[in-house]
């Protein structure tokens, strides 16, 4: 693994367990077993080493995902992809998540890492595109997105739910083959 990747994981496990405040070139130096200025001389400023997150997590994404002639061949199969990754996101990739909040609620307020975050998630949304349409599901560009965020929203709604019971992975997958299978359904009517 490149010295720039081993930093990267490093500043997404601090930020998961400090927050955005916990994030510091030393923190991060500490957390990959690095000398210190290490991560300072690879990623010069905070903005760089945010950058640097969103990159690698958006890397660490579509290295997950299918792609090709290992791509879903069935809307369940499809389901069981979704599955599959919400399932080791929560077991064992919780970090990821709690870094990319993290960096979401932190791009409110700086329009770069906006940017990032949009531009990482646009190449994510269209390998979900590139699926669906695989599939013949009818508006996949839209459908990608609400995938993503059904996807997001119950990973979410599994490590920071309001009081809500924890879904096992039953509920999960009929929560995600609601959605998925109701991509099949048609196009949804328009307004009025």
């Amino acid at each position: 693994m490149e010295r720039r990747d081993v930093l990267a994981d490093a500043a997404i496990a601090v930020l998961a367990d400090a927050g955005m405040r916990g994030l510091t070139h030393r923190a991060v130096d500490a957390a990959a077993g690095l000398a210190e200025g290490t991560s300072s001389y690879y990623f010069r400023t905070r903005a760089a080493l945010l950058q640097a997150c969103v990159e690698r997590m958006a890397a660490r994404t579509l290295a997950e995902m299918p792609a090709g002639g290992a791509a879903p061949a069935t809307v369940d199969d499809l389901v069981a992809v979704c599955v599959a990754m919400v399932g080791r996101w929560l077991a064992h990739d919780r970090e990821r998540l709690l870094a990319r909040w993290e960096l979401a609620l932190e791009s409110t307020r700086r329009p770069e890492l906006e940017a990032a975050l949009r531009a990482a998630g646009a190449r994510v949304r269209e390998r979900v595109a590139a699926t669906l349409q695989g599939l013949d599901i009818d508006e996949p560009a839209r459908r990608a997105d609400d995938l993503v965020a059904c996807l997001d929203g119950l990973a979410f709604d599994e490590l920071a739910g309001a009081g809500r019971p924890s879904r096992d992975t039953t509920g999960l997958r009929a929560s995600i083959s609601d959605v998925v299978h109701g991509f099949t359904a048609g196009p949804a009517p328009g307004p009025g």
